[in-house]
């Protein structure tokens, strides 16, 4: 700060206007809830101003909210900090966020781009109270301090901030939305490539590698008999041991056996698209697959996570389309022997049980050698040479896929679907080789998508880094000139605290004449 402009101090909040901390007007009564006055949540803090928050009071739960004038800058303190926003209107705000209604001394736009700048957001969390969720009081924050220049120059500082800044977004604008182009263009690919088009000129190609569903249908009756057998000459084996154990546990469950598939009738996939007529619609239940979830309850909780051991996969890690390495968590192996029928393995593929706009699923990569997968987390494992998990997993990841799914399920925020549910879901079933074609072309044309993708990621992580850059300059002295003319920000605090009224005197208690 020594390097600032001889007219610029440092200011702490406490100095620059009335710090509030807000509060949330009781939930169980739905009449404090309405139409009549805005509030703010930090999801609607979004570093612009604030312009049509998700909640609003009613009249009745306005007047037991904390409101502020427009003009004020948000700041939330507990959970994620730092999220950053300012208000036109009057507007209430939660117990999350503080809000500062500056005084003479500070513009309130300077303050609003003071508060987005690196040297504020470090202040804030060096404030952090040391716990699961960060919090930062209002003493603390109020002890933040800014750079601060004469009220002339904070206007100039934030009109030269807002034009680089309208640059920068109409940039960044340009980058989302080619990400978004993106998007559409991967599940316009996913369309084509389960509707037989992408592979229209393959099969004509290679007529000996097509194949008629009624030929699918008895392969996949012959993987599941086969599979079958095996299950029931290993449970054999393991009943007589337990009739050999002198410790007598739960006997052994012997295997179902497997029912006879079949195709949907014309009424249940009436709603899917046309298929080519060499393949057709097939319950996932219908396919050579296993569907399970992982261990419930007490069976596994965060108590039983050590440091290090055998994997569990959680719903951090499964992305859409994309297993999520990085996010690890591990029981002992001790734990394991006890889960172990939860197991699963490279080639598996994972499905989490909640869905929102997508279903997200992917297979578990080679370099996991096994783990466990929570009880929110199914798998689905393919069997015999039917069905390829690399297709189907790209199937889970299809705009049809996920519309079967959204209406099969009612729940309200985070909508779960359960393994009966994932199994009445409908796929396009075609013969192996045109799977291992589809899934060519797809991750050909989706290696492509992602290397677009990483590009515009990589531009707008280089636009956010020129933003703070241009906030370090205006926060500096460096983006603007100084005028000699303008009131030196001393000055004019000075001024202002000498008008505020003085602090009334403590009364004097009488002393007692007992």
């Amino acid at each position: 700060m020594s390097d600032l402009p001889q007219s610029w101090i440092t200011a702490n909040l406490a100095d620059l206007g009335k710090v509030i901390t807000g509060n949330t007007p009781a939930t169980s009564d739905p009449s404090n809830y309405g139409h009549d006055l805005a509030f703010v949540k930090p999801p609607d803090l979004i570093g612009r101003a604030i312009k049509h928050p998700q909640t609003s009071l009613s009249i009745q739960g306005s007047r037991t909210a904390r409101v502020v004038p427009p003009g004020s800058v948000f700041v939330t303190c507990i959970g994620n900090l730092g999220r950053v926003g300012i208000n036109n209107t009057p507007v209430a705000f939660n117990q999350q966020i503080n809000a500062i209604t500056p005084n003479a001394a500070v513009y309130s736009y300077f303050l609003f781009y003071s508060a987005q700048s690196g040297a504020f957001i470090r202040q804030l969390e060096s404030f952090a109270s040391a716990t699961t969720i960060a919090i930062v009081n209002k003493g603390n924050f109020e002890r933040i301090t800014i750079p601060l220049p004469p009220l002339a120059e904070q206007k100039r500082i934030v009109a030269k901030i807002e034009e680089l800044f309208s640059e920068l977004d109409a940039g960044e604008e340009s980058l989302r939305q080619a990400r978004q182009q993106l998007s559409v263009y991967r599940q316009s690919l996913l369309k084509q490539a389960f509707e037989g088009k992408l592979t229209e000129k393959w099969r004509v190609e290679n007529p000996d590698q097509v194949e008629a569903p009624s030929s699918r249908l008895t392969h996949i009756q012959s993987a599941r008999q086969s599979r079958y057998q095996a299950e029931l000459k290993e449970w054999t084996h393991e009943l007589n041991e337990w009739e050999k154990s002198s410790q007598k546990e739960k006997r052994p469950a012997k295997p179902r056996r497997p029912h006879d598939v079949y195709l949907p009738s014309q009424d249940q996939i009436k709603n899917l698209p046309e298929l080519p007529m060499e393949w057709a619609w097939i319950s996932v239940a219908n396919c050579a697959v296993e569907i399970s979830d992982g261990p419930f309850g007490s069976n596994l909780k965060s108590d039983d996570y050590v440091s290090a051991g055998v994997r569990i996969v959680r719903l951090e890690n499964i992305g859409a389309g994309k297993f999520i390495e990085d996010k690890e968590s591990f029981i002992s192996p001790e734990k394991y022997q006890k889960l172990k029928r939860h197991t699963v393995r490279p080639g598996d593929i994972v499905v989490a049980s909640f869905i929102n706009d997508a279903v997200r699923a992917a297979l578990i990569p080679r370099s996991i050698e096994y783990a466990v997968n929570k009880a929110d987390c199914f798998q689905v494992h393919c069997f015999g040479d039917t069905i390829s998990s690399d297709f189907l997993v790209r199937c889970f990841g299809a705009r049809y896929f996920f519309k079967q799914l959204e209406q099969l399920v009612h729940g309200v925020g985070r909508p779960r679907i359960n393994t009966t549910q994932l199994g009445e879901a409908f796929i396009p079933l075609c013969s192996r080789p045109e799977q291992q074609e589809i899934v060519r072309i797809l991750d050909a044309q989706f290696e492509a998508i992602e290397q677009n993708e990483r590009e515009i990621d990589q531009a707008l992580r280089k636009s956010e880094a020129l933003r703070q850059s241009i906030l370090k300059k205006a926060f500096s002295g460096q983006l603007v000139q100084q005028d000699p003319a303008d009131e030196p920000a001393s000055a004019l605090l000075g001024r202002l605290r000498a008008e505020q009224p003085a602090a009334p005197s403590p009364r004097k208690r009488k002393a007692s004449t007992s």
